[in-house]
């Protein structure tokens, strides 16, 4: 199910990310991106009086509507960080190991690809800059000028999955050797025509705009730390929640719960009479992967590539 929240922002599998949660009353809860707080807001309703729930996000933007839910509800707060750093955060708070659950919606939101101004969009022209926070690191119009041939066939290819990689990457040196890259029109013209095999229903400035917002925000690496520190910060029997939206995503989401799934007990000798603990799993998964429903694609095109994974913490 979706659900329009602040902005015209569309919450994917609304229902079943929170129902996925198995939300006590009383719990701690920590959603890693807040958004525009459609997962947050459903998730509170579920709580009690002495549940509590934690936010974060990058985007100053999310932030503000994250504080004026705060100014309506105590049992709120919200922080302006990447939920790679939700160790750090949960451990000054104290809560390092009693999290009842935590979510992760990953990708960028309806209103930053929506919006010109943040220079995510390909479609709507704006400045260059693909920051989810935009007073933190470089811009894509700072890195692109700056960037080599060679490393910007290797952020389109390896993030964007763009098999015109290289194709691309000469076509933007050719016309950076003009003048810099400054709008997202300018880059996304240069992309298309250096694009020879256009994928029916799809832009062809698309993965390579994916590969640069992937990168400029280092999206992978923080998926990455943001599942390890979850991990930790979770209680016995706490719930990890994560929806996906693109197969690099997924598979770091689907290796991570795996490997913690399957621990590494089959690599020590069948009669071992003690495995360490080490080599015993930290997970367990819950049921197959979720999949966007066809009344949710048909109201919410952008759902249909969302794929929601769950795991609960056995230590």
């Amino acid at each position: 199910m979706t659900q329009t929240s602040a902005y015209n922002h569309v919450t994917v599998l609304l229902d079943e990310a929170v129902a996925a949660l198995a939300v006590r009353a009383d719990g701690r809860y920590l959603d890693g991106t807040f958004g525009r707080g459609g997962h947050s807001r459903l998730l509170l309703r579920q709580l009690g009086p002495d549940g509590c729930l934690l936010g974060f996000d990058k985007d100053p933007l999310a932030i503000a509507t994250g504080q004026a839910l705060a100014a309506e509800d105590g049992r709120f707060v919200v922080v302006q960080r990447s939920f790679a750093e939700l160790g750090a955060e949960v451990a000054q708070r104290g809560w390092t190991g009693t999290l009842s659950g935590v979510l992760l919606d990953l990708g960028v939101s309806s209103p930053q690809l929506d919006d010109p101004e943040r220079g995510f969009s390909f479609l709507n022209d704006g400045p260059l800059d693909m920051r989810m926070d935009p007073s933190r690191g470089i811009s894509a119009a700072e890195w692109i000028a700056t960037a080599s041939e060679e490393d910007i066939a290797r952020v389109f290819k390896e993030y964007g999955e763009e098999r015109f990689a290289k194709r691309m990457a000469r076509a933007v040196m050719q016309r950076r050797a003009e003048r810099p890259f400054e709008r997202t029109a300018d880059l996304a013209q240069v992309l298309t025509v250096a694009n020879p095999a256009w994928e029916k229903g799809k832009n062809p400035a698309t993965r390579a705009f994916q590969g640069l917002r992937i990168f400029i925000n280092n999206e992978l690496g923080d998926l990455e730390a943001g599942l390890e520190a979850a991990l930790e910060a979770l209680e016995v029997g706490g719930r990890l929640v994560v929806i996906s939206f693109h197969s690099l995503e997924d598979r770091i989401v689907k290796q991570f719960m795996r490997r913690h799934a399957k621990g590494e007990a089959d690599t020590l000798p069948r009669d071992l009479p003690i495995i360490p603990e080490k080599f015993v799993p930290r997970l367990k998964l819950l049921g197959k992967p979720q999949y966007a429903s066809a009344e949710e694609v048909k109201a919410n095109p952008r759902s249909r590539s969302a794929v929601m994974r769950v795991a609960e913490k056995l230590r």
